[in-house]
């Protein structure tokens, strides 16, 4: 029993220490968005105060939180929405127009409840559902392309 501890005390500092060096040699950055879509198909879409256009609901995974906690967390703070099951995930996209290390991981949102309509502030300017067949002319190409692959069976890209 005392050998089984000490070599799993070594594997976990042989893994803190190899983490570590990752930070140094290959950090990574993650975002989290969803398509929140309601029973009628509309899809719910955020119009931010410092970037054009409107985008899915999300944003950073912050050190120590998961995936799923991020996109809960983003889509109460953007979009008032609160989960009533995990989303799906759809994709996982290399986002080289921020950085050479950043990746989007999104999410199909189906059970949700929207906690009444959400008042503008300096990172949010709008929320609201738009149906698919009536998408803002300013929605983003990323944007654009996610609903295809999810709505409309185009082929799943890997570049956001």
């Amino acid at each position: 029993m005392q050998g089984q501890s000490r070599r799993s005390l070594r594997e976990r500092l042989t893994t803190q220490i190899a983490h570590m060096s990752f930070l140094l040699t290959r950090p990574l950055t993650m975002g989290v968005r969803a398509a929140v879509v309601d029973d009628a198909g509309a899809i719910r879409l955020v119009k931010h105060g410092y970037v054009a256009g409107w985008h899915m609901p999300g944003g950073g995974v912050e050190v120590g939180e998961t995936c799923e906690n991020a996109l809960v967390r983003e889509l109460a703070e953007e979009a008032n929405v609160v989960l009533d099951e995990p989303a799906r995930l759809h994709g996982l996209f290399f986002n080289a127009n921020v950085s050479r290390r950043d990746h989007v991981a999104v999410y199909v949102a189906r059970r949700f409840r929207v906690l009444g309509e959400r008042a503008p502030d300096r990172e949010i300017l709008e929320a609201r559902f738009f149906p698919r067949d009536a998408l803002p002319p300013d929605i983003t190409r990323a944007t654009r392309a996610r609903l295809a692959e999810i709505f409309d069976g185009a082929p799943l890209a890997v570049l956001w």
